[in-house]
């Protein structure tokens, strides 16, 4: 039975794979690049999350591997500092959403049998605070909008996998000092990590379709 943590070479990624290891669990973090310097092959896979024979391929490497858990934590955030005058090119938003939204898709797509072998599977969807309506200070439209729309695939997904016994919830990782968070982020990325591990043992179809935080607060949508 295997945890699978996309995006996982870094940051909160590489931190939920550490903690869900100390906690018992088999997991198999993905990288799309280069994996962790000194990672076992075991428990790394190659994944390029906009390309479905890369998904393909992770699918045929976990093959009759039931997966009880997957956490969709592959993410970029290109648009921080574009300018609504000049910035923000058509590409930029096709690369973004293509990691951001397209990326979870395809990953639960791939990995749908291996999560219905498992019985009472969950899928954890990364999302961000910058996704709710609540919340609009304006700047990076990519990422907002991006975040946004995975929201909205995971309370869909929900929806449509509680029959298979599968749960979805969708979380806000906290502010977090990461490379993409930066320094004067609020938590740390442990904090973040044993928060959404906690969030991830809670989840179940008697909340699925959730939006929370790290640490446990119902968010806006």
């Amino acid at each position: 039975m295997y945890s699978v943590v996309t995006g996982a070479s870094r940051g909160i990624g590489q931190e939920v794979v550490k903690e869900l290891h100390a906690r018992g669990q088999t997991v198999l973090g993905t990288y799309r690049s280069n994996a962790p310097a000194g990672a076992d092959r075991l428990s790394w896979a190659q994944l390029d999350v906009r390309d479905p024979e890369s998904h393909k391929a992770l699918a045929t490497r976990l093959d009759n591997c039931p997966v009880s858990l997957l956490v969709c934590n592959a993410g970029i955030y290109l648009d921080r500092t574009e300018t609504l005058a000049d910035g923000y090119p058509a590409e930029m938003w096709s690369d973004m959403f293509a990691v951001n939204v397209t990326g979870v898709f395809l990953t639960v797509q791939a990995l749908l049998p291996q999560l219905q072998q498992a019985g009472h599977a969950k899928i954890a969807i990364i999302s961000s605070q910058m996704a709710s309506h609540t919340r609009a200070p304006g700047r990076s439209y990519i990422y907002r909008a991006s975040k946004a729309a995975v929201l909205n695939l995971g309370r869909n997904l929900a929806t449509d996998l509680r029959g298979l016994d599968i749960a979805v919830g969708i979380y806000h990782p906290g502010w977090v000092r990461t490379d993409m968070g930066g320094d004067a982020a609020e938590i740390s990325v442990g904090d973040a990590a044993r928060g959404l591990a906690d969030r991830f043992e809670e989840l179940s179809l008697e909340n699925t379709g959730c939006f929370e935080t790290w640490n446990g607060q119902q968010h806006p949508y």
